[in-house]
């Protein structure tokens, strides 16, 4: 969260000041002249000017050498303290900060109150509370608004001194702001109109955390009895695609009521099983034509082993990254809704040409495309790759990453045309080009991955 500090209102010149600022001035040229007249006539007057101004600047020069003596000097010891300019600017008497607080209380009547109370005598608001029954205790999940001088220590004392325990603060923004029930029911819509929602909504859920899809093989039983399993900070559940679905968060315990909450948001997906978004964009590109940009899955798989027969080995060497001969083994696992989404760019004689594809890959998210020779450098990578990224944007990913080859001049240049913050790293050939995202995007009302130029089919 960024901290803003509202500026400082500045009152208005008057006309008064103006005319007391040029009398000053003046008056001033008018003592200097004098002073300067007095000594040039005088028996040394010349002599006194020059030995005037020496001074002057040998006191300038000791001053600086002695102000970059004080700015170098080490750290500890005898050290000077920064000077005002050099120290961050301090909150303002009325800024405030958000947060979000989990900390564990005794399980009995008062214990809540007690919390608050210590809240309050730091002037801490609680603007949303939630509470996670335990065997022995409660955790209290709060909402806080905090005066921004208030330093995190501060917080977790102030918890401590209202009984509270395994305290844990982390700051938050405007989207926490959205009560718990709107935000899973958003959740669980997201979830049944998409299948692929399912990961990402687990995430937004949780907050901060891992998430790992196994598949599993024909030859094993399933590891993971039908109601999961919750052990700490490490949930397992049924995959409705079939495997298991293992989710990490090692600084914060899962607690049982988040344990029910992921259980009933993969139950639903498994309930409705599977579907796909009815939504396509017809797209006009630069040279004229129409193409049709729509969700792939795993029904696209022959389209897609027929666009690799027709792509050069080199065009999906820097797709894979690998041997050319194991490309068609890729496909199942990239068109299935376990690890991500994938988008398909079909020609108007319904012949497949391009696929992008977004990742999870634990805590971060990796897009890739693939175009074939005949549709390269005609914008059809590039208008993949816009509605990819704002995808990512959309599910509150703070940055995405492309993985190819030195050589690829055109993956390179898509992402430099996204307009983001980027960073390069080249090792042995393999460049990884990384975007930071810009988090506004995702407060569109609308799709942001719908452009200008496309139109409902």
């Amino acid at each position: 969260m960024t901290d803003e500090t509202p500026a400082k209102h500045r009152p208005g010149h008057h006309w008064r000041r103006d005319l007391a600022e040029i009398a000053a001035l003046f008056t001033a040229v008018a003592a200097a002249d004098s002073v300067a007249d007095t000594v040039v006539h005088g028996p040394d007057g010349p002599a006194l000017l020059v030995g005037s101004a020496a001074a002057l600047l040998a006191t300038a020069g000791c001053h600086l050498w002695w102000s970059r003596r004080r700015g170098h000097a080490p750290p500890g010891g005898d050290a000077s303290p920064p000077s005002p300019a050099a120290r961050p600017a301090p909150a303002e008497a009325g800024d405030t900060a958000l947060w979000r607080m989990r900390t564990t209380v005794r399980d009995e009547p008062g214990s809540l109150a007690s919390l608050c109370q210590a809240l309050a005598g730091h002037r801490v608001d609680i603007l949303a509370l939630q509470t996670h029954p335990l065997g022995e205790g409660t955790v209290d999940e709060l909402l806080l608004r905090a005066p921004a001088v208030l330093a995190p220590a501060d917080l977790t004392r102030a918890a401590a001194d209202g009984g509270g325990s395994d305290t844990w603060l982390e700051r938050a923004d405007a989207h926490d702001l959205v009560d718990a029930p709107t935000r899973v029911l958003g959740l669980a819509t997201r979830t049944a109109l998409d299948p692929a929602e399912l990961p990402l909504a687990l995430r937004q859920l949780l907050g901060r955390c891992t998430i790992r899809s196994v598949p599993l093989r024909p030859a094993e039983a399933d590891p993971v009895p039908e109601e999961g399993t919750w052990d700490g900070a490490v949930m397992r559940l049924r995959d409705p695609a079939g495997g298991t679905i293992t989710i990490e968060r090692p600084h914060l315990p899962f607690t049982p009521t988040e344990f029910a909450r992921a259980r009933a948001l993969v139950e639903l997906d498994t309930r409705l099983g599977p579907r796909m978004p009815a939504r396509s964009d017809v797209l006009t590109l630069p040279e004229g034509n129409e193409i049709t940009v729509r969700r792939a899955d795993l029904g696209d798989l022959a389209a897609a082993r027929a666009m690799h027969d027709r792509c050069s080995a080199a065009t999906l060497a820097r797709r894979y990254h690998g041997p050319v001969t194991d490309a068609d083994r890729y496909l199942r696992h990239l068109l299935g809704p376990r690890f991500g989404r994938t988008l398909a760019a079909y020609t108007a004689s319904g012949r497949l040409v391009a696929l992008g594809h977004l990742l999870w890959d634990g805590d971060e998210t990796e897009v890739a495309l693939l175009v074939e020779d005949a549709w390269q450098r005609r914008g059809v990578g590039g208008e993949l790759l816009g509605r990819l990224v704002a995808m990512a944007t959309e599910a509150g990913c703070a940055r995405v990453y492309a993985v190819t080859t030195s050589s690829n001049t055109g993956m390179v240049a898509a992402m430099r045309a996204l307009g983001l913050p980027l960073d390069y790293q080249i090792e042995e050939g393999t460049v990884v080009v990384t975007a930071r995202l810009a988090p506004a995007r995702a407060a569109a009302g609308v799709p942001a991955w719908r452009s200008a130029q496309s139109k409902s089919p």
